[in-house]
């Protein structure tokens, strides 16, 4: 009785009419009809195609990206770190400890600018830079330092007191030479083969010190000191010693006798005395039987 009443409930419930329960109570239709059923077919059929292009472009870019269980692509997670095969180009910044190429090829980093390598402290600040680019490579740091490959030598290093020089030889070959705004200190100078050394001040004066003494060596060639105004070479506790075949010391001066009268003119003299004034300067007297320094000493006083 209870299954009869309840399948007579749906009839009457199915039915299009207005017919109402002996009850009195009005009996409404249950479910998704017309319209509303045809929307919720379309939207799960919509979400059935999603799945499955998201499905299919997810396994598209699985098997293109090349994802396996040890990276993806030329990306490779191992225990020493993350390797990568190829060229990679990265568009943020990169954090590593440690940056190594293989065995069998070189590293190069490229960029369309510049290069710039970071280095900072605890704290975040910048403690050392270097930068590549097309115009210089510029370096910012305390200290720097170019090492030898062979046992770990210090050829360069330049800092804020000091730039030091550790090759065994320094060797410059532009046509101008090298220039040197202050002092420079060394214990040899030495031109290449078949070229000429030359030390030059164009303005100022050039000094050369040296507390046990200077050596200058022309082994093949001349020495030559020219300047402008005085050349001095000076001796504080020793002496100057000019070793050679022939010394010669043009456009000295002629001393000319004491007594004698302006206009007055004796034999021609072709051999000469060198005096040398109490100030220093060099002269020519005419050589005699003796010493005649002290009778052409008149060239003293013009100096």
């Amino acid at each position: 009785i209870i299954f009869q009443m309840t399948q007579e409930q749906y009839i009457l419930a199915a039915q299009p009419n207005n017919l109402q329960r002996p009850g009195g109570a009005p009996v409404y239709p249950v479910g998704i009809y017309g319209w509303r059923k045809r929307c919720l077919y379309f939207f799960v059929l919509l979400l059935l195609v999603i799945m499955i292009v998201n499905l299919a472009l997810t396994i598209w870019i699985l098997k293109v990206m090349n994802f396996t269980v040890d990276g993806m692509g030329n990306l490779r997670v191992n225990k020493q770190g993350v390797r990568l095969e190829g060229i990679s180009e990265f568009l943020l910044p990169l954090y590593v400890k440690e940056i190594q190429s293989r065995k069998d090829s070189p590293l190069i980093l490229q960029s369309d600018r510049n290069v710039t390598v970071n280095a900072r402290n605890e704290l975040g600040q910048l403690t050392g830079q270097l930068i590549v680019g097309s115009q210089a490579v510029e370096a910012q740091c305390q200290r720097f330092e170019v090492l030898s490959n062979a046992g770990g030598k210090v050829l360069f290093s330049a800092d804020k007191d000091e730039v030091s020089i550790g090759a065994g030889k320094l060797r410059v070959t532009g046509t101008e030479g090298a220039v040197f705004g202050h002092s420079i200190e060394t214990p040899y100078i030495r031109a290449g083969p078949s070229q000429d050394l030359k030390l030059e001040s164009p303005t100022r004066t050039l000094t050369m010190e040296a507390p046990k003494g200077v050596e200058i060596n022309a082994d093949a060639g001349d020495f030559k000191a020219t300047c402008r105004k005085e050349l001095q070479l000076e001796s504080t506790e020793g002496e100057i010693f000019l070793n050679a075949n022939t010394i010669r010391l043009g456009n000295l001066p002629h001393g000319t006798f004491a007594a004698s009268s302006p206009g007055s003119t004796g034999p021609k003299q072709t051999v000469y005395e060198l005096c040398v004034c109490p100030n220093g300067k060099l002269y020519l007297s005419p050589a005699g039987a003796s010493s005649t320094c002290q009778d052409t000493s008149n060239v003293c006083l013009w100096s």
